[in-house]
């Protein structure tokens, strides 16, 4: 596998190109992402530039591959970044120029179903960054998170090593996009409880690969933007988490099992595994339930390592993914894992 390379940073005053290359509800539900438009140039000093398919619902594999093209090959946009995630960016995949892309590298923000566009950039030599959507967290309700703006802040503008910090509180239930009300109040929080360790007897660095578990199920399936050898993986960094669509902690296990059996999951040193969501407006959980879906997630991660990586490290309820706040990781940079210091950096 070849290294991936650190695009250029930015600097304050830069375009910056945003486009929908999953779901295109930025054309339904403006509030978060007019604001989140708003923060990007009062809060961050960057100029946003749309796309044709950037507030389409809808839109086709290739209308969204077209925008990727375009903000990748327009030289007065800097950066890259997705307004939501969704779930069909794997259709897009085949439609992507890659010596188009892989001319012109830029640092993409993204996460969610953008795990698709952060391995292809990882896979062309392109360092990406798995988290900042327009819509989620630069248009969180109220005010950004400080934590949040913090990490996309040194990630967008900086170069170097950046240590993770647990959050003291964090949330992960939300209010009607739809509703102007919904953006005037803080969102209501609870007490984080720190980071949660197994086997912290190693410092391992390396770097990164993962992102969400679902989208990389199915890039597996599909046989698309995954290594066949596994010991392409040997000595970096995975780093996973779930969506809002809550999988049960058996289909954890079943996937975690199947990139077991693949010869896969035993390669990486060391696991960091995101904060469960475990709320979502299908299944509203009580404090009770989220607190059990989480452990019981972590329980069936357990499991697998026990049989196919007993000797991998891992960081349970680390803050990337769903989440709130939520820290940036660089997808193919270098992260550096210290147990018995009971750190995390990565480098931007």
């Amino acid at each position: 596998m070849r290294s991936a390379a650190y695009p250029p940073k930015l600097v304050p005053g830069d375009r910056i190109a945003v486009i929908s290359p999953s779901s295109g509800l930025a054309g339904v539900l403006p509030l978060p992402y007019e604001l989140g438009l708003r923060r990007l140039r009062e809060e961050f000093a960057l100029e946003p530039v749309e796309y044709p398919a950037t507030r389409k619902m809808g839109s086709t594999p290739q209308e969204r591959a077209d925008d990727i093209h375009a903000a990748f090959a327009d030289p007065t946009a800097k950066a890259v970044m997705a307004t939501i995630g969704g779930d069909d960016q794997i259709t897009v995949l085949p439609l992507l120029d890659r010596e188009l892309i892989r001319a012109h590298p830029k640092p993409f923000f993204g996460y969610s179903d953008n795990t698709n566009l952060l391995l292809f950039l990882r896979n062309l030599g392109i360092v990406g960054y798995h988290g900042a959507c327009v819509m989620n967290e630069i248009g969180r309700p109220h005010s950004l998170h400080p934590m949040t703006a913090d990490s996309v802040r040194t990630a967008l503008f900086t170069s170097g090593p950046y240590e993770l910090r647990p959050a003291e509180r964090y949330r992960d239930t939300a209010r009607d996009w739809a509703d102007p009300a919904t953006f005037d109040a803080e969102p209501q929080s609870q007490p984080a409880g720190g980071w949660i360790w197994h086997r912290p007897e190693w410092i391992v660095e390396g770097r990164s690969w993962g992102g969400s578990l679902e989208v990389l199920s199915w890039l597996l399936m599909a046989d698309r933007e995954v290594e066949r050898d596994p010991a392409a993986y040997e000595g970096c960094v995975l780093f996973l988490e779930t969506s809002e669509e809550m999988p049960q902690a058996e289909e954890v296990f079943r996937i975690l099992r199947s990139m077991g059996e693949r010869g896969l999951l035993a390669r990486f040193p060391a696991l960091m595994m995101g904060r469960a969501k475990a709320w979502s407006f299908q299944q509203p959980n009580s404090a009770e339930a989220r607190q059990r879906y989480a452990a019981e997630q972590r329980d069936a991660v357990l499991r697998a390592l026990a049989t196919y990586a007993p000797d991998t490290m891992a960081v349970f309820d680390v803050d990337f993914g769903h989440t709130d706040p939520q820290l940036v990781i660089p997808y193919g940079g270098v992260v550096h894992v210290d147990g018995p210091a009971r750190k995390i950096s990565v480098t931007y």
